[in-house]
């Protein structure tokens, strides 16, 4: 099955759905939207919400004002549903500095609608403009924070072990292969974490997680906290001497706006 067969077809339509009335009520064209979070990284528990994220572009006319605009259209978040998007501009100065949460999405295993062929012309981009040292910061702070606020003490809650696994695996495979990291949890572990006490401990979490138990606050894990706090160590020392792209796709980034943007009304 592919990803998106996973999601309940009720849960689709009613995604797409709240694209198509986006589109409508922010005078809109929606490009490309996608999953992201647990479900994209390949272990949602059994009340994991749906969090889509998706690109957009305006009018022209849009663009053609002496006044900044708001360039994020968001949705008030429920229990099943979380989503929202950045206009194309807003995407693109953030691409210039190789920004992981687009890039992510991008990779996206679950892909909601992708109506031209914007995503595949910044995904070509990607490769040759990305910054190791930027998304390895980005990784870093993310695992630090999340390990800061949730796996303190002796009781921590335990599904929080992924929101700082996870990146910190990410920053092991850019240090290890120079690009972008895979969205798949699983691909990230099999690769970067060998058979042993922390490897199992880990499969024994995410099969529990994925089996729909419901992790809550718990003794913690020590082998697990062990490996987090050395390589949190580890990227707080090695992360400044990473290598920065020195290759710039600036002067492609407009002409590919100009034409999304036309292709996108005049197709309308």
């Amino acid at each position: 099955m592919t990803p998106l067969t996973l999601i309940n077809p009720e849960m689709q339509a009613r995604i797409r759905q709240q694209l198509n009335r986006i589109e409508e009520e922010e005078n809109v064209r929606i490009l490309y939207a996608c999953e992201s979070g647990s479900r994209a990284w390949g272990f949602p528990s059994r009340d994991s919400d749906y969090d889509v994220r998706f690109l957009y572009v305006h009018e022209p006319d849009w663009y053609l004002s002496v006044f900044d605009r708001r360039d994020v259209i968001e949705r008030p978040i429920d229990d099943l549903l979380d989503i929202s998007g950045w206009d194309l501009r807003k995407a693109l100065r953030l691409f210039r500095k190789s920004n992981p949460p687009l890039l992510e999405w991008l990779q996206s295993p679950i892909v909601y609608a992708e109506r031209s062929e914007t995503a595949e012309a910044i995904r070509a981009l990607a490769g040759p403009a990305f910054s190791p040292k930027a998304c390895t910061f980005h990784y870093l702070h993310m695992a630090r924070g999340n390990y800061r606020d949730y796996l303190q003490g002796d009781t921590v809650k335990s599904k929080k072990y992924f929101y700082v696994l996870r990146p910190l695996l990410a920053c092991a495979w850019i240090e290890r292969f120079g690009g972008m990291p895979p969205m798949a949890f699983d691909t990230l572990k099999e690769e970067l974490l060998p058979p042993g006490e922390l490897r199992t401990a880990v499969d024994n979490l995410l099969e529990r997680k994925k089996s729909g138990i419901e992790l809550k606050a718990e003794p913690r894990i020590e082998v697990i906290n062990q490996y987090l706090e050395k390589q949190i160590s580890y990227f707080e020392h090695t992360a400044p001497q990473m290598a920065s792209s020195d290759v710039s796709v600036d002067d492609r980034l407009d002409p590919l706006f100009r034409s999304v943007l036309r292709q996108a009304w005049e197709e309308h």
